[in-house]
C-alpha cells in the first residue's frame, strides 16, 4: 500500500484500470471482466479507475455493478471531456457537473473518493475550474480531486489538484521532465496509466498483430509498420533481461514505473482474472540501479508511443 501523496488515500501499487471496459479496445465479455474485477480485490487491490468518456459511461456502469457493496474501496474517475463533440475538452460548469452526476448514478455511490479532470480545458479559466472543483467537494459529492494528463504549469494554475494521472511508460518518458518534478515538490500523488505502453511491453504483440476496428490502436501509427516492429524487437530484449530477474516482461515494465521517485502507483487493466496477477506481483519488485541502467540502455532507440487523445489517435 502506498499514501497517494497530499490526498492522504492510502491506495494499492497498482490500480485497476477500466478503460478497456467501455469499448475502445475491442470486444469483451462483461461477466469475466466482472470476474477479474472481484479477484483483483481478492489479491489486496482497493485502487480502482475509470471515466466518464470510457464507453460514455459503460465502464463506469460495470465497475459499479463489480463493486456494489465493497467495502473500503477507493474509486477514481474522470470528467471534463466530450469525444468526438465539437468541443472535445469541456470543463465549463454544466458539463462538468452534468459528467459528475452521472458517474455518481453510474457507479451507484453517493460521492466518489477522487474526482479528476481527464483532459485540460483552453478554454476555461483554471480559476473556474479549481472553484467548481471546491463546490464538488463542498456538497459532499467528491472527496479529493486531482487531473490527469495536465503539464506542470496548468496543475500550478489549477492549484487545487491532490493527484496526477499522466501517461508514463518505457516508450513515453516526458513526465521524467514534466510535470513530475512540479509534483514531487508540491506532495501531488502520481499514478501513472498505461505502464505497458497499451499492449507493447506485455510481451503479447508480435509484427503481425492486427486490432478490432474499434480498438483505438488499429488507428495508431505506433502499432503499424516499422514503429511496430522497431519497438517490438526492443521488447524482445527486455523480455530476455526480465528473464534473468526471473520475470515477464510486464512485470518489469510495471515495477520499472513505479521505481521512479515520486510515482504512487501505476494502473493496470485486466479483461481477465489471471491477467491481474502478475501485475499485482510486480508492485513487490525492486529494481537495482544497475537494472534501470540496463532498461535504459536497452529502450535507448525506441520510438516515442503517444496514446488517444480527445481529438484522436496519434
Amino acid at each position: 500500500m502506498t499514501i497517494l501523496g497530499r490526498s492522504g488515500l492510502e491506495v494499492s501499487k497498482i490500480a485497476f484500470g477500466t478503460w478497456q471496459l467501455g469499448g475502445d479496445w475491442g470486444t469483451f465479455d462483461e461477466d469475466t471482466a466482472i470476474a477479474a474485477i472481484h479477484h483483483a480485490r481478492d489479491l489486496g487491490v482497493n485502487f480502482f479507475d475509470t471515466a466518464q468518456a470510457y464507453g460514455r459511461g459503460r465502464s463506469e456502469v460495470l465497475l459499479g455493478r463489480a463493486l456494489r457493496k465493497a467495502e473500503d474501496v477507493v474509486i477514481a474517475t474522470k470528467g471534463g471531456i466530450n469525444p468526438r463533440a465539437e468541443r472535445p475538452r469541456d470543463s465549463r460548469r454544466a458539463w462538468l457537473t452534468q459528467g459528475l452526476d452521472q458517474s455518481l448514478r453510474n457507479l451507484a455511490v453517493d460521492h466518489i473518493d477522487l474526482y479528476q479532470v481527464h483532459w485540460p480545458d483552453p478554454d476555461t479559466p483554471a480559476a473556474e475550474v479549481a472553484g467548481l472543483l471546491r463546490e464538488f467537494v463542498d456538497a459532499g459529492k467528491v472527496r479529493h480531486v486531482g487531473v490527469s494528463n495536465y503539464t506542470a504549469r496548468q496543475l500550478e494554475d489549477l492549484g487545487v489538484a491532490e493527484t496526477l494521472q499522466p501517461p508514463y511508460h518505457l516508450f513515453r518518458r516526458g513526465l521524467e521532465t514534466d510535470p513530475l518534478p512540479y509534483a514531487r515538490a508540491n506532495n501531488i500523488g502520481v499514478f501513472v496509466y498505461s505502464p505497458l505502453g497499451s499492449g507493447l511491453l506485455t510481451g503479447a504483440l508480435t509484427p503481425d498483430t492486427t486490432f478490432e476496428p474499434t480498438d483505438w490502436r488499429s488507428k495508431s501509427s505506433a502499432f503499424q509498420g516499422d514503429n511496430l516492429r522497431r519497438n517490438l524487437k526492443i521488447v524482445d530484449d527486455l523480455k530476455a533481461f526480465a528473464a534473468h530477474r526471473g520475470l515477464e516482461v510486464a512485470q518489469l515494465a510495471i515495477a520499472w514505473t513505479l521505481a521512479r521517485p515520486g510515482v504512487h502507483a501505476a494502473i493496470v487493466g485486466a479483461r481477465r482474472p489471471k491477467h491481474i496477477e502478475a501485475s499485482i506481483a510486480a508492485a513487490d519488485v525492486e529494481l537495482t540501479s544497475d537494472d534501470l541502467a540496463e532498461i535504459d540502455r536497452i529502450t535507448a532507440d525506441a520510438v516515442e508511443v503517444a496514446g488517444a487523445a480527445p481529438e484522436g489517435i496519434a
